[in-house]
């Protein structure tokens, strides 16, 4: 059965039972991604990303995450305000949550030339790449889990 029901009122489907293929594509995109990069500053930008594409699905997972991996209470509740609690962030973290910000919202005008050149002043060129990677796979993962109606606090993570 590939199409699940949600709340009685519409049927959507299972992502990963339905398109195998294609979820396995995605998760072993997601892990090159992620290869190289400081585990903290992955949880900040799938956080980051997920607050912007408004998915409570992923927002939930990565916060839940981002605790069990030593992230503190602070930084999680501020990252949806960084500009203004910059002290709370590195400069490297401030450089890829602005470049999160502006790949996830591509269509408001595009990345500024700016904000790339503090991306490319913080990080070398394969971990810029894969921060780039892991920015469009978070926003792949927003849409998925949006597009099928995934629930918070289903995903078998603390907190719910």
């Amino acid at each position: 059965m590939t199409i699940t029901q949600l709340n009685g009122t519409a049927d959507r489907v299972d992502f990963a039972e339905a398109a195998p293929r294609a979820f396995k594509a995605l998760i072993g995109f997601d892990a090159a991604a992620r290869e190289g990069l400081d585990p903290a500053l992955v949880e900040l930008v799938q956080i980051r990303a997920s607050l912007l594409n408004g998915c409570a699905y992923c927002l939930h997972m990565h916060t839940n995450d981002a605790r069990r991996a030593g992230e503190s209470e602070d930084r999680l509740h501020l990252v949806a305000v960084w500009r203004e609690a910059r002290h709370f962030y590195s400069p490297a973290e401030q450089a890829a949550l602005a470049l999160t910000e502006a790949l996830t919202l591509v269509a408001d005008g595009g990345v500024p030339d700016e904000v790339y050149a503090r991306a490319a002043a913080e990080f070398d060129r394969p971990t810029l790449a894969r921060l780039i990677a892991l920015i469009c796979t978070i926003n792949t993962w927003n849409r998925v889990a949006l597009a099928t109606a995934k629930v918070a606090g289903t995903d078998g993570r603390a907190g719910h």
